[in-house]
């Protein structure tokens, strides 16, 4: 028995961001001290690492458990269930529900609580909880599901990533622009044979000295109100640590798999940087002593920026609804997922389809 995806669905929100937005920012270090650069370099040092030229964020009237709630919708219909027969709603996000122009988290009740009363839900034994995982969330709640399938738990699951990361950032810190809003899931439902579905996954928590690459702080802006905390991290101990870490995850749950290197048709990863996550695919097939093929990885953060625990299944919904042309997942194909983030938290899924 393990978990297999009957049903995929997203929300990209309809606000395009693009760089100009930024022009009249006013960016500071951390010691809230004037960037002497102006914004357009600023913009352009941001596309040529990050990949990044435009993001989404979600209307004024919307929070993250309004997008999960479209999201779900979406994947609820793309597999054809009765919402009733759902065992579990699991919903992983980071921040809880954010008033525009706030930064007042609102997580009680829990999102997935909140989900499933808008999805009209009577049944009382569809267990709905939150995952506060970093952006590898989603991902290690697709996990959770699994092992209730595996387990014989839950026949069914929904696993929602949803993130409106534009209402927790500084906007006198240049790593803002990185940030956008978005939702992803997927229905997992029981499956007996051995064709498809989940074949590894692996999941890490590194906290002895990493715990605190992302964390809340101040804002740079010293005359800001010092009572309000914005999303933080420090970005070159966030690329060390992924590429000392994120490659050797990916090898030990490929390998665990029991599929070889060559059989891998794509590598769904978490989108956080283009150039990070071209440099951990390209140490990926480095340990194995060959060279990355071409269009292994798709991405489309420079589109859509990173919305942490949405980006993976955002981009999943993309590949199966045909909406990204160079990229296509056919029937028998092996995806690696992998997502790193704050914690520091890592993890890896196998999956046929």
């Amino acid at each position: 028995m393990t978990g297999k995806i009957i049903g995929v669905g997203n929300c990209i929100p309809s606000e395009t961001i693009t760089n100009l937005f930024f022009d009249k920012h006013v960016f500071m270090n951390e010691h809230g001290i004037t960037l002497k650069e102006d914004n357009a370099l600023i913009t352009s040092k941001l596309k040529k690492i990050t990949g990044i030229e435009e993001r989404r964020y979600a209307e004024s009237n919307q929070v993250t458990s309004d997008l999960g709630l479209i999201a779900a919708q979406r994947a609820i219909e793309n597999s054809g269930i009765d919402p009733e027969t759902l065992d579990y709603i699991i919903f992983a996000h980071n921040f809880g529900d954010i008033t525009h122009n706030t930064v007042q988290s609102d997580a009680v009740p829990s999102l997935a609580s909140r989900v499933k009363h808008l999805l009209k839900i009577k049944n009382n034994f569809c267990v709905a909880y939150d995952v506060l995982f970093g952006c590898p969330g989603w991902l290690e709640g697709v996990i959770q599901a699994n092992a209730f399938v595996k387990s014989g738990i839950a026949k069914r699951c929904l696993v929602i990533g949803a993130e409106t990361l534009s209402r927790v950032v500084d906007i006198h810190d240049r790593d803002s622009m990185i940030y956008a809003d978005g939702a992803g899931a997927v229905i997992i439902e029981a499956n007996e044979s051995d064709d498809c579905g989940i074949k590894s996954h692996l999941s890490a928590s590194f906290t002895y000295t990493e715990k605190d690459f992302l964390f809340f702080g101040k804002s740079y802006n010293t005359e800001s109100s010092k009572d309000i905390k914005y999303i933080k991290m420090d970005g070159r101990k966030i690329y060390e640590f992924a590429l000392l870490n994120v490659p050797a995850a990916m090898k030990k749950c490929m390998d665990a798999s029991g599929f070889p290197i060559h059989q891998l048709n794509k590598i769904i990863i978490h989108q956080a940087n283009e150039k990070m996550d071209e440099a951990i695919v390209n140490r990926f097939y480095e340990l194995y002593g060959i060279p990355t093929p071409q269009d292994v990885m798709p991405m489309v953060i420079s589109k859509l920026g990173n919305s942490s625990v949405a980006t993976i299944p955002t981009l999943l919904t993309m590949i199966m609804q045909d909406e990204l042309e160079s990229h296509k997942i056919e029937k028998g194909d092996i995806v690696l997922f992998a997502s790193v983030g704050a914690g520091m938290n890592v993890n890896a899924m196998v999956y046929q389809f």
